[in-house]
C-alpha cells in the first residue's frame, strides 16, 4: 500500500457563483476538471483544489488549511488590496513570509512566499 500524491483539497462554501468568482477572478486560480452546480475544481500547479456547497465538504467558514505559494507576496498582496480584499500585513518567519486572506464565507487562505 502506498500513497502516490494528494488527490485534492476542498473548502466548503455557501454560494458557488460567489466562491468561483473569488477563487478564479480575485485569486487567479484556473478552473479544471469538474465544473458543476455544487462542486468546482481548480488546478493549483498540478494539485486539485475544489469548492463545494454540500454537507460532506464541511461547514463554510471553518476551513483554514489552504496555503498558496506566491512568487512576490508584496505585489500579490497589493493587487488584492487594490481589488478591495482584506489581507493581513505580511509576517516574516525564519523560512518564509506569510499573510492571510479570507474567502467570502470566511474560510482562511494562507499566502506564502518561501525565502531562498
Amino acid at each position: 500500500m502506498s500513497i502516490a500524491h494528494v488527490a485534492f483539497a476542498m473548502y466548503p462554501v455557501t454560494d458557488m457563483k460567489r466562491a468561483v468568482a473569488f477563487y478564479g477572478d480575485v485569486l487567479g486560480l484556473q478552473k479544471s476538471g469538474l465544473d458543476g452546480d455544487h462542486w468546482v475544481e481548480f488546478d493549483v500547479a498540478g494539485t486539485t483544489f475544489g469548492v463545494g456547497d454540500f454537507e460532506q465538504v464541511g461547514k463554510a467558514g471553518t476551513a483554514q488549511s489552504l496555503a498558496l505559494e506566491v512568487r512576490d507576496l508584496g505585489a500579490y498582496r497589493a493587487e488584492l488590496v487594490k481589488r478591495g480584499v482584506e489581507v493581513t500585513e505580511p509576517h516574516a518567519l525564519a523560512n518564509c513570509t506569510i499573510a492571510l486572506v479570507r474567502d467570502p464565507d470566511g474560510n482562511q487562505i494562507w499566502l506564502h512566499e518561501r525565502k531562498n
